[in-house]
């Protein structure tokens, strides 16, 4: 088994560009957990602490930055996230070691998320703020100027997810950086050395102090955090359950700004004419990828019934045929996150069993040589699918992030677009066919943010919107218009030359008052 090239000792939260141990602050520690790498319990990343009281010491950094950090001007504002840019490529090959043992994704997948995170911020410095620029109207009435000026929020949280642990943060703080807001990061618990790699980027970029904060913690943090007077906006990616809960904890602070990227039951329809070999392994990537454990994962595959039983075949013997193990060993698949995970796909697996799913195979723990958190693929057919009985599936319904797949036989495009959208969610869904007609029927019918043609679901670009419908978003879609999110408009009608007018309201004789 390969060993870490790299360790880091924990350095605690980010604050004004200092970084502070809970332990040494005032009032000490609110408590502590260590970060394991979930293919080898022995591998220890590190045992972080984390602070109540320094969440007031984040938001008032970041508040007390924010006046001067926004009237900056913008070349000098992406001149700091240039040097932030230089430090990440620096450190490429240290981010993908961290990301590998603190989530298991496998080196080579752990360094797909650096470069996904790289291009993100490439792209936000290029282009994503051409969403937001300031314009003019003139003569938008007589003797008046017309104009929109985009200004920033103030204080904007972003909260973190263990299956983007860079990429998804990056993708939220670097446009709001941009556009003169200051951050205060809460990486997921499940990715603290992540987290604090990304403070240590800002603190060698030399950003402004307060201009980007980080601080470390359990979920009362990111509550904390949610529900601070001293915050502006949330920018959230993670499962739908959370994003409810900070909707409902906001609920009386109607101001604060709500970003919620959320969950997936992601579909990929699979049409008669499909070049199959490129369908498989389009599809065998997209749900066994990650382990499955990535929002936009393909998780219900609708084969054309004519091509169900070579697509089962096929699909079961190279799912059978994948390697399996250490992240730092370059395995195709690595472990699930944690125990619980395990546990849910497990439950899940015999929910699909109850259901009357007919198992193709079985996901079950898998004993290594290293002690880890691996599991084995499942899939399974429901071989005569009605829309009605998916919708009241719950193993069609549920959110689970594992490596498993239900597939299902469709005879008709209209019952393939049905049930793609049968599913609470509306992310991503993928359509294979050689034919442009039947792409553009069905992303006209399908209820999902993205819909890719010849491309699986896991497939997108910074320079498109990322973000879904229903239970998958609240309609603030990231990627090149995160900007959008990151700004408000400021209209102001504009007359240079004062010009009194007299007669324009009957019943008015101004001359007769003054």
């Amino acid at each position: 088994m390969a060993k870490p090239r790299f360790s880091f000792p924990v350095r605690g939260n980010l604050i004004d560009n200092r970084f502070l141990k809970p332990a040494d602050m005032q009032g000490g520690a609110s408590g502590e957990w260590i970060s394991r790498c979930p293919g080898d319990f022995a591998d220890e990343v590190g045992k972080f602490q984390y602070s109540y009281a320094a969440i007031d010491l984040a938001v008032g950094s970041a508040r007390k930055a924010f006046p001067s950090w926004r009237k900056l001007a913008f070349a000098a504002r992406a001149e700091a996230v240039r040097r932030f840019q230089s430090v990440l490529h620096r450190r490429e090959e240290e981010l993908a070691e961290v990301v590998a043992r603190e989530i298991g994704r496998p080196l080579w997948d752990a360094a797909t998320e650096v470069a996904g995170a790289a291009s993100l911020l490439e792209v936000s410095l290029a282009e994503g703020l051409a969403a937001v620029a300031d314009y003019e109207i003139p003569g938008i009435s007589e003797g008046t100027l017309g104009a929109c000026h985009y200004r920033p929020h103030g204080v904007m949280v972003v909260l973190g997810t263990y299956s983007h642990p860079l990429q998804a943060p990056i993708g939220h703080l670097i446009p709001a950086l941009l556009a003169g807001n200051t951050v205060v990061l809460k990486p997921s618990e499940k990715a603290p050395m992540v987290g604090q790699l990304l403070a240590e980027l800002a603190q060698e970029a030399a950003l402004p102090p307060g201009v980007f904060n980080v601080l470390q913690g359990e979920k009362e943090v990111g509550r904390r955090l949610c529900v601070h007077e001293g915050v502006d906006g949330i920018l959230f990616t993670g499962s739908y359950e959370v994003g409810a809960r900070i909707k409902q904890d906001t609920l009386q602070q109607h101001w604060k700004l709500l970003v919620l990227e959320m969950g997936g039951k992601n579909s990929t329809i699979i049409w008669e004419d499909a070049e199959l070999e490129h369908a498989l392994r389009e599809t065998l990537l997209a749900t066994f990828i990650s382990a499955g454990q990535r929002c936009n994962s393909t998780s219900r595959i609708l084969v054309h019934e004519a091509l169900l039983e070579r697509f089962v075949e096929r699909f079961h013997a190279r799912s059978k045929a994948f390697s399996i193990g250490h992240p730092l060993d370059n395995p195709f698949m690595g472990p699930m996150i944690e125990q619980g995970a395990v546990d849910r796909y497990m439950k899940f697996v015999g929910i699909a069993n109850r259901e009357g799913c007919d198992i193709v195979m079985r996901g079950k723990s898998l004993e290594l040589p290293v002690l880890g958190n691996y599991v084995t693929p499942s899939i399974c057919v429901v071989r005569s699918p009605s829309v009605e009985a998916s919708r009241k599936s719950v193993f069609q319904q549920t959110e689970f992030l594992g490596p498993s797949a239900v597939i299902l036989p469709v005879k008709t495009l209209e019952e393939a677009v049905a049930q793609a959208n049968v599913t609470q969610f509306g992310l991503t869904t993928s359509v294979f066919t050689r034919s442009r007609t039947v792409f553009d029927r069905a992303r006209d019918e399908l209820q999902a943010g993205i819909v890719n043609w010849n491309r699986s679901t896991i497939e997108a670009s910074p320079r498109l919107p990322f973000g879904g419908l229903k239970k998958s978003g609240n309609h603030f879609p990231s990627g090149i218009v995160a900007s959008r999110y990151c700004t408000y408009p400021v209209a102001s009608l504009e007359r240079p030359e004062p010009k009194n007018e007299s007669g324009e309201c009957p019943g008015l004789n101004w001359e007769a008052g003054s």
